[in-house]
């Protein structure tokens, strides 16, 4: 059996947990490096009550904390479901080199869990979202950034 299939398995396991113990909906995830498991996640949105609690978002913490840092660009992850935008920006910021996903977000959504809404608000211009985005010009914003950019000591990522 190969690697991919082992962890995808993990992950797949973890999701069904989630509907067995009624923590969250039907989603796990788990990061690897050097075939190790480092992170472990399972959704628990209804649980924690944080809609930002998805699968891999919580693997991703987890990973972070595990190997003290905020960077996995030499981790894959392995995720029961195809990630939604969220999980998909989450994954970029931490740099993980490959994503290995099982079912689509076509196969979500036909059991009610449809981000295809949130990737067409994306391509619309923020005022005419449906939650409209307005931008309130203030000097001092700016003012935050120069002074980030000055910063010596400052931790870049």
């Amino acid at each position: 059996m190969s690697d991919h299939r082992v962890y995808m398995e993990q992950a797949i396991a973890m999701a069904r947990q989630n509907i067995d113990s009624g923590d969250g909906g039907p989603f796990g995830a788990v990061i690897v490096r050097e075939g190790q498991v480092v992170g472990r996640g399972r959704n628990g949105v209804t649980s924690s009550l944080d809609p930002t609690a998805h699968a891999e978002i919580v693997a991703i913490r987890d990973a972070c904390a595990n190997l003290k840092t905020f960077h996995l660009e030499d981790c894959d992850i392995y995720t029961s479901c195809e990630p939604c935008p969220m999980c998909l920006g989450a994954i970029y910021w931490a740099r993980l080199r490959a994503i290995y996903y099982a079912a689509n977000r076509q196969d979500a959504a036909r059991v009610n869990f449809s981000d295809e809404f949130i990737y067409e608000q994306i391509g619309v211009d923020p005022r005419f979202r449906v939650i409209p985005a307005r931008h309130v010009e203030h000097p001092a914003a700016l003012e935050v950034f120069r002074l980030w950019q000055d910063k010596e000591d400052r931790i870049d990522y």
